[in-house]
């Protein structure tokens, strides 16, 4: 394959020639900060889909491995650490061919069915709808129901909202007392149908958004529980998609979904830790896209919808790797390398910009499957690993419910003869609910270490912590736990009303001023 010569584009810092001795600079808008970053972009997704559930969040009651009422607990401790605020559930595609009552009900008792979406396993559906709400429960997150659209009925989605929402003396809520939950759960999110442009049903955006209509008019809400209804939405690139959901459904739904995942090619996805130099920054450019993609998709809504009321949900991100050499075809399991870190920082930043539209982001998936936080030993030994990317989003936790400041950023680049730049600094800024403000700060050099100068704020104090390793295709297993970790940061010093910060190749750092 011809190799990709990179060049090194100066940004340019003056209108003068003066040599300066920063790399980089960022300017804070402190004063211009209006809008909340969701807590729930930093969203979660759990599909039947290889390990993620059984294995991974569901051991069962009678397993050797540590477990609380069924739930492997070292997953469960993770998780509560990570502050999920919002968990996706039951696919993915498999929402579409699931049938909520066949998993309610004595567990014993429950009917199996053969996962047709993902390797043909059987699904014995001893992890439903129980297991499900009350986990998120135990965690204190919203749970975000996806319904069945392409194979199920309108009749079935409208009694599911019954059976988990009512309170009163209806024939789903009895049914729910009698498998042994009394009271109702709260359920906000409801996702009418996924991917129904493919899984779901392979159907064309009008005759999607009739359906939509048919079976949100018996979604009723139940006594105080109000459904956020969400519409299934365009994956990556389809702009049509969005634009004919805003005109047929409009305010009948309250947010609309947009698929996108780091995938060169799809027919040759590569590997997940053998990747070359090019590859990496190729990887790279593909993540940088969103802010195209999600900017687009976010005008088209604006051209109906300019007050902004209906969400963009990016409820499906994450990179997409070659499935590990002797795992099992279609259970999507794969390594996680400081590759993954960056793109998942990458991707927060962008999402951060557009708070004002995207209100959620759910990564897939949550455990053992595509871009996870926790992997689990397949062997059965009851050990986990935190991967790269888990410690992103536990670095990243102050950014949630905190108000974005904007900022611009002046930096170098690396351009490929695909005529793409990469943007050696990535940052994003927000004011927390205590008036601390955070910064999270990207150095996609592999190589080069970067100089910034933050103008903006002044500092008193700052604390930092930093993720960064060897080499970009570093990662953590069984044997080496703990490769890539957080680490403090010290290279950040406040100088006359400006912070500097000396970066490492390959970082991602978090700054609290």
């Amino acid at each position: 394959m011809k190799k990709i010569i990179f060049i090194i584009m100066a940004c340019l810092l003056s209108s003068t020639t003066t040599i300066i001795a920063q790399d980089a600079t960022v300017t804070i808008h402190a004063d211009q900060g209006k809008w909340k970053i969701n807590k729930e972009i930093y969203g979660q997704f759990a599909e039947h889909l290889g390990s993620c559930i059984y294995g991974g969040l569901w051991v069962g009651k009678d397993s050797p491995i540590p477990n609380i009422n069924g739930y492997r607990k070292d997953v469960f401790d993770a998780l509560k650490a990570l502050q999920v605020p919002v968990l996706r559930w039951p696919g993915g595609c498999f929402a579409d061919d699931y049938h909520w009552m066949d998993g309610i009900g004595p567990q014993s008792q429950r009917p199996s069915l053969r996962n047709n979406n993902w390797g043909g396993t059987i699904e014995d559906n001893s992890f439903g709808t129980h297991e499900f709400l009350n986990l998120c429960e135990m965690l204190g997150c919203e749970p975000y129901i996806s319904g069945n659209v392409g194979s199920g009925t309108v009749k079935e989605m409208a009694q599911w909202v019954e059976y988990m929402t009512s309170e009163g003396d209806t024939p789903m809520a009895r049914l729910r007392r009698q498998n042994g939950r009394d009271k109702a759960w709260k359920v906000k999110y409801f996702g009418i149908g996924n991917e129904a442009w493919g899984c779901g049903g392979n159907m064309t955006p009008e005759y999607y958004s009739n359906e939509f209509r048919k079976f949100n008019t018996y979604l009723r809400d139940q006594g105080d529980n109000k459904l956020f209804r969400i519409a299934s939405g365009a994956s990556d690139y389809d702009y049509n998609w969005t634009r004919v959901l805003m005109k047929n459904i409009g305010d009948r739904m309250q947010g609309i979904s947009v698929h996108y995942y780091t995938v060169k090619e799809w027919n040759r996805k590569g590997k997940a830790t053998a990747f070359t130099n090019e590859e990496y920054y190729l990887t790279l450019d593909k993540c940088l896209d969103v802010d195209n993609v999600v900017a687009k998709h976010c005008a088209i809504m604006d051209e109906t919808d300019p007050e902004k009321k209906i969400a963009l949900m990016v409820d499906e991100w994450g990179t997409w790797w070659d499935e590990e050499p002797g795992t099992i075809p279609g259970h999507l399991y794969q390594q996680n390398s400081m590759r993954d870190a960056m793109v998942a920082a990458l991707m927060l930043n962008v999402f951060h910009k557009y708070t004002d539209r995207v209100r959620m982001a759910n990564i897939a998936q949550v455990v053992n499957v595509l871009q996870s936080m926790i992997l689990t030993d397949q062997k059965g030994t009851g050990h986990i690993v935190l991967t790269p990317t888990y410690h992103v989003f536990e670095m990243y936790r102050q950014f949630q419910e905190a108000t974005f400041l904007p900022l611009d950023i002046q930096c170098d680049s690396i351009t490929t003869t695909e005529g793409k730049n990469v943007p050696l600094v990535s940052a994003s800024a927000a004011k927390t609910t205590d008036g601390k403000i955070v910064i999270a700060l990207v150095n996609t050099s592999l190589d080069k270490s970067q100089q910034i100068i933050i103008n903006g704020i002044s500092a008193k104090n700052i604390t930092g912590r930093i993720l960064t390793c060897k080499d970009v295709r570093d990662f953590n297993d069984f044997d080496h736990p703990e490769t890539i970790k957080p680490s403090p940061f010290k290279e950040a010093k406040a100088k006359k009303g400006t912070i500097e910060v000396k970066l490492p190749a390959k970082s991602i750092t978090v700054l609290t001023i």
